[in-house]
């Protein structure tokens, strides 16, 4: 608010804060703000019209009480009215009261825009520099669809003053955040970009805002931004602080540009033009070079000045990813800050040489730091500078210095803050795979884990351990005898006894033959632990106890007897209660050759990416360094042979439990909770009746599967009881895939059960894994399943979705086709006319080429059909084809094992209303599925 004067002539304004400024309790103050309300509404209404000075002076009353918090709801008209006037405190104060309390819906919007109209218009720059604020404060929907398209050209036009072009630059980016669709791309694009020469700074500071927001969404138009960017950051880097005396703070000339102006060039790629690029080194060697030099004043203002620049310039340069001598001098100077007295710069040092790791160029300058990383680690007080120096270690971790980080991270897991633990945890689970030469010293580095923080040792890193166990049979006796020694501990965290359970139930076999570590001193050693355990793991153990009875029938009496006891027989847990029934009942039923059928050892898991790295991303969130890491694989050769094993079977269906969560997204290996789905069919005889045939295929259900041929998601089937929806994503060959089931009753749905169900042919060509979803659907509730895709090679045929419930009574079935089609796999690839071409005639021989003449289904919308071929997964390609009326595409479908580059040419006949597809590629079947594929859609 305005100032308050004695020449002002506002006298009353000045009383009345003094009257309230001088109330002794709230209620005082209420009692004075409603008199004075009171006062302001008669004067409104009155019959006597109020010159402009007592609006005024009414208005900023009313701005004051609403400023301490209490509701206004009249005055806005005369607000309104101050606007038309041609006094600047008048107008000042109604755009003021506008910008703080009209709300961007209300219907006064319409006369404000009036009154934004004609002062944007005027010859004085004062009055169009308060409507273009009271835009920018605003930033309506309604303001931008009226003022979108004008301010631009005041932005660019040659009469307009520098304050203005301020104010319309800063406007202008407000607008475009808010509605970025109703801001026109234009000719006034390229006029900004020279901005950046302007001779006032204020201006260029304004104008390097609005170019980087408009670079990063539409990079294209404003790439010329980057040349005269670093023409700017040239001039303002090389000189003296005495030549921009108005915008030097603190010694630092034109800090706050410098940053921006970084920071656009961080929208683009290194520059082509090698005058430009040594131009932009030069400025970043300034830069790294002005680091180094004494600070010219002691102040905190000057280093914070200099330090922002110069992160922004490390920015830049690990952004670039191309200079190895700016790279490395990066890394020193930071180094640098590792062991300043200041915390922030600490934090920042720290934080940006985890992005610096990641760069081939600097891995080794940022190793050179690992004893002071370590020592921060261990002596930092503040908890988010001791976090950010995990993660450096993390990212400095390779094959050289794996073993020393890892024994760190554990040392100092034992007395982290809690807030940290659990991704501590993750991090050291993930390196001791990752950079393990012996896998003994993997096994001994997860069991120390859950030893020193079990508490936070998630699923995902027991799970993960299991699964490496079974699949390398040289470590699997170590691992047997190292978790029968760690079990006989007094105290041993539920995480151990789970990890035991199931390497004994698979391996105890292999340490049975030493006295110490009989079969039966292996069972009492798990079973000591049984009582203590929750029910999913209590579960997981009378797994392994029926183990035990095909693995050692020694055994098997001891075992009957805790199995036939009543603590097991009549469980108030149901999922306890029924294992122990079926588990007596088929140690005492079934033949030796059944048990070692149902009961063998649990085949290797599939490989398949680790699941703690999604945990860890999940946790950290997107843009931290387990992205860099996953993006920028040079040092993928120092990794052992990591993707991580997933369940076989897709499409077995089981009843789920606390301990058979396992099977899903994130690579839980199934727990030994019963017998594999392998063997069902000699289950059969002993437990349960035969499975309901699967239903045909549900009214529509080609139809729309058709419908996502294109897209990714949408309902996929609806009917009166139950909605299928799918959410789904895909990148190369690989795919995930959300299933959403609700129901749309007030009943509940019992025994629900979705299977995935495919041919032989598509089992080998396409791997699904799925996870359980809960038997028990509420009324009106809905539920979720989660399904990992990989395509092994090129297939024609669909999964079919399988769904069988109970609602009231009676039992449902439906059956849908699931659309998982060749096209998911599809990358785009751009390509210029000449390549495409040249690619085109490569794959000339009659066998690659698929070609289809039909009638249009629906209408020969060009907008549509562009939007289709994108949808499809290609790249569309355009001013490629000599006739513009066509549309030509470009893509690779990747499959786990080759990559098939794929051509496509749409050409449409409008008189006829006919299309002719073309599909070239190198391999018959993919042209052939593609073709019947995309024909379909039009």
């Amino acid at each position: 608010m305005p100032a308050v004067s004695k020449g002002d002539g506002m006298r009353g304004l000045a009383v009345f804060i003094s009257d309230i400024r001088n109330c002794k309790s709230k209620e005082a103050e209420i009692k004075r703000i409603n008199k004075e309300l009171a006062n302001i509404r008669s004067k409104f209404k009155g019959d006597k019209a109020l010159d402009g000075y007592s609006k005024k002076k009414y208005v900023c009353k009313l701005l004051f009480i609403f400023l301490l918090g209490h509701d206004i709801d009249f005055g806005h008209m005369e607000a309104v009215n101050l606007l038309s006037s041609n006094r600047y405190t008048e107008k000042q104060i109604g755009y003021l009261f506008i910008s703080v309390l009209v709300n961007s819906n209300s219907e006064l919007i319409r006369l404000v825009n009036n009154a934004v109209k004609n002062d944007l218009g005027s010859r004085n720059p004062t009055f169009t520099g308060l409507a273009l604020h009271c835009i920018a404060n605003v930033g309506s929907r309604e303001m931008a669809e009226a003022f979108a398209g004008e301010i631009p050209k005041i932005l660019v036009a040659g009469d307009t003053m520098d304050s203005v072009k301020q104010s319309a630059a800063l406007c202008l980016l407000r607008l475009y955040r808010t509605s970025p669709d109703l801001v026109p791309m234009g000719d006034w694009t390229s006029r900004v970009v020279h901005l950046l020469n302007d001779q006032h700074l204020g201006v260029v500071t304004a104008a390097a805002s609005l170019i980087t927001t408009l670079a990063q969404k539409n990079p294209e138009e404003f790439k010329t931004s980057v040349s005269l960017a670093v023409s700017r950051l040239s001039r303002i880097v090389t000189s003296a602080s005495t030549d921009l005396q108005d915008y030097t703070y603190y010694f630092v000339p034109a800090p706050w540009l410098s940053v921006k102006l970084l920071r656009l060039l961080q929208c683009y790629p290194p520059p082509e033009d090698p005058a430009v690029r040594g131009r932009l080194t030069e400025c970043l060697e300034t830069i790294l070079n002005k680091a180094q030099e004494p600070p010219k004043s002691k102040k905190v203002q000057h280093s914070n000045a200099k330090n922002a620049v110069l992160f922004e310039a490390i920015s830049l340069i690990i952004h670039h990813d191309s200079e190895p001598n700016l790279l490395v001098r990066a890394c020193n100077q930071l180094g640098q800050f590792l062991q300043h007295r200041e915390t922030n710069l600490r934090y920042l040092a720290l934080e940006s040489m985890c992005t610096l790791a990641s760069s081939e160029f600097s891995h080794e300058a940022v190793k050179t730091h690992i004893e002071t990383v370590i020592n921060a680690l261990k002596t930092e007080r503040d908890v988010s500078v001791r976090q950010r120096a995990v993660d450096l270690l993390y990212a400095m971790c390779d094959r050289s210095n794996a073993q020393q980080i890892v024994a760190e991270m554990l040392s100092y897991l034992e007395t982290a803050d809690y807030s940290i633990r659990e991704e501590i945890v993750l991090k050291v689970a993930i390196l001791a795979e990752k950079y393990a030469v012996d896998y003994t010293w993997y096994v001994d580095t997860i069991l120390n884990l859950i030893r020193i923080a079990g508490d936070y040792v998630s699923e995902e890193v027991w799970y993960r351990v299991i699964q490496i166990v079974v699949n390398r049979d040289d470590v699997q006796g170590y691992a047997a005898k190292t978790v029968f020694e760690a079990l006989q501990a007094p105290a041993c965290h539920e995480n151990l006894v789970k990890v035991g359970g199931y390497i004994l139930g698979e391996f105890g076999n292999l340490i049975a033959g030493d006295p110490r570590s009989s079969p039966l001193t292996q069972f009492h050693l798990l079973h000591s632990k049984f009582h203590l355990c929750s029910v999913p793991t209590r579960a997981l153990l009378l797994s392994t106890y029926i183990k035990f009875v095909n693995l050692f029938p020694e055994v098997k009496g001891t075992i009957q007897d805790v199995l036939r006891s009543d603590s097991q027989l009549k469980n108030a847990d149901v999922e306890l209660q029924q294992r122990a029934v079926e588990y007596l009942r088929l140690s005492t039923v079934a033949s030796t050759d059944i048990l070692a059928t149902v009961l063998e050892e649990m085949p290797p898991f599939p490989e398949r990416e680790s699941s703690i790295l999604a945990k860890l991303k999940k946790k950290k969130g997107p843009s931290t360094v387990t992205d860099l890491e996953e993006a920028k694989r040079e040092r993928s050769a120092d990794v052992n042979g990591g993707p991580e094993p997933a369940p076989a079977s897709a499409s077995a269906a089981s009843t789920p439990s606390p301990s058979a969560d396992l099977l899903g997204l994130g690579a839980a290996p199934p727990v030994p909770t019963g017998p594999p789905p392998s063997s069902g069919g000699l289950l059969v005889d002993v437990f349960s009746d035969s499975p309901s045939a699967v239903a045909p295929l549900a009214p529509g259900s080609e139809d729309n599967f058709a419908r996502f041929v294109c897209k990714n998601n949408g309902v996929l089937f609806e009917n009166q009881l139950l909605q299928i929806g799918l959410k789904s994503e895909f990148r190369q060959n690989l795919g995930r895939m959300f299933i959403f089931y609700g129901n749309k009753t007030s009943t509940q749905f019992l025994s629900f059960t979705p299977t995935l169900i495919c041919s032989d042919d598509l089992q080998a060509n396409l791997s699904l894994q799925t996870k359980p979803v809960d038997p028990t659907v509420d009324g009106g509730a809905q539920v979720q399943q989660a399904v990992n895709i990989e395509c092994v090679s090129d297939f024609t045929e669909a999964p079919v979705l399988n769904i069988q419930f109970r609602y009231g009574g009676t039992f449902q079935n439906v059956s849908v086709k699931l659309p998982i089609t060749l096209n998911k796999f599809f990358q785009p690839t751009e390509m210029a006319s000449q390549d495409f071409f040249q690619r085109w005639k490569q794959l000339s021989n009659p066998q690659q080429e698929v070609q289809n003449i039909f009638k249009a289904k629906h209408p020969m919308d060009t907008e549509i059909t562009k939007a289709k071929i994108i949808g499809f997964g290609s790249a569309l390609l355009e001013e490629v084809d000599p006739n513009p009326a066509n549309f030509v595409g470009a893509g690779i479908i990747h499959t786990r094992t080759t990559q098939i580059g794929c051509l496509l040419r749409l050409e449409p006949n409008l008189q006829a209303q006919m299309y002719r597809l073309t599909l070239r590629t190198s391999r018959e079947t993919v042209s052939q599925r593609l073709c019947e594929l995309l024909s379909e859609q039009f």
